[in-house]
């Protein structure tokens, strides 16, 4: 008999579309794969013409300046789907080769603003990134692991949406995988829900040296949340564990870090875990809220040419649901369409085209 049955879990069991199983939905690729038709392609070409043809300055571009009068309302309710079901989707079929880094950017990031408002990704300021290695190693503790071919590990970012762009593919490895933290959850609510509790919990998280004014190097909240009706989860793994190099850092009793070993063990089960190979062209749009998503370790081309390059976009959507109010120390606000992202002192907003 399992001697944690007896213990009730934290909050009620996730139902509805949010709390997926990987195998499942790999059966069903049909379901959260959406390829362009060439009237789209046709509608998105359009809408780029008059960015590029002035070179318009990406992170000024808003959603009025890029009209899709068809495809619009469908990304709507990919939005919803997204936000209240699923929690992702994929759009394949976006040309990208042998096209420019301004031409693929420009659709990336008119798609981008109608699930959202870009946000920072980092202390640079940057509302486009860029995920290719730098030829860093997180043995820095204020590297952050997209920039290196490490493994990522499931995680979160800090906005309501991360979409990437496949510009191109790695030589061998980089598989994207999603969990459901939803589904996590389930699973450690049924089995440990003595660890689970602990997750409700608030622990610090490393900032890796990109600290807003005022704040501290770390920030402090639980991986779960259930506010207003909602479970949703922030976690970035080896930030919780960084954390412990601040002698002021809460420190992780034994209890958490087994906690967060048997969460780990879980989002990475076979049981729960959706593989992905991202092609070029394909645009993934993942609920930070609701999914972890990870990479795996990659080695890369040796021609800088042909080197694993994808974009990603950090969005606040409309329509969000609300988020408690410690997410401020990460978030910045919690305000709906108005939240994420990184600010420190001297950051300036701007949408490179190129990995600086």
């Amino acid at each position: 008999m399992n001697e944690h049955a007896t213990i009730a879990p934290p909050r009620q069991l996730v139902t509805g579309p949010s709390a997926w199983r990987g195998p499942d939905l790999a059966k069903r690729p049909e379901e959260w794969i959406t390829t362009f038709s060439a009237a789209e392609l046709s509608e998105i070409a359009a809408a780029c013409a008059p960015l590029l043809a002035r070179d318009a300055d990406l992170a000024a571009v808003r959603r009025a300046d890029f009209p899709l009068p068809t495809l619009g309302p469908k990304l709507d309710r990919m939005r919803e789907e997204i936000l209240n079901g699923r929690g992702f989707v994929l759009l394949r079929g976006l040309p990208v080769e042998g096209r420019s880094i301004r031409e693929a950017a420009t659709a990336y990031w008119g798609l981008g603003t109608h699930f959202g408002n870009a946000r920072s990704q980092n202390a640079k300021g940057h509302l486009l990134g860029h995920v290719r290695d730098m030829g860093l190693s997180t043995t820095d503790p204020n590297v952050r692991i997209y920039q290196t071919t490490e493994r990522q590990n499931f995680h979160t970012d800090s906005c309501d949406i991360v979409a990437l762009l496949c510009l191109k593919t790695a030589k061998r490895g980089g598989l994207s995988s999603l969990t459901s933290s939803m589904s996590v959850y389930n699973e450690m609510a049924r089995r440990r829900p003595d660890l689970v509790a602990r997750l409700f919990r608030v622990l610090p998280t490393d900032r890796r040296g990109e600290v807003p004014p005022g704040q501290k190097p770390w920030f402090e909240t639980p991986v779960y949340s259930d506010y207003e009706g909602y479970l949703s989860a922030i976690y970035a793994p080896h930030y919780v564990r960084s954390s412990q190099r601040f002698a002021e850092a809460p420190r992780l009793e034994a209890i958490d870090i087994e906690a967060l070993d048997y969460f780990d063990r879980t989002a990475e089960s076979d049981a729960l875990r959706l593989d992905m190979a991202l092609q070029p062209g394909d645009m993934q749009f993942v609920h930070n809220h609701t999914i972890l998503h990870d990479r795996t370790s990659f080695e890369d081309w040796p021609e800088p040419e042909r080197k694993r390059h994808l974009l990603r976009l950090w969005l606040a959507a409309p329509g969000a649901r609300p988020l408690p109010p410690h997410y401020a120390q990460r978030y910045g606000s919690i305000e709906v369409g108005n939240r994420g992202g990184i600010i420190c002192e001297g950051t300036r907003l701007h949408a490179p085209l190129e990995p600086v």
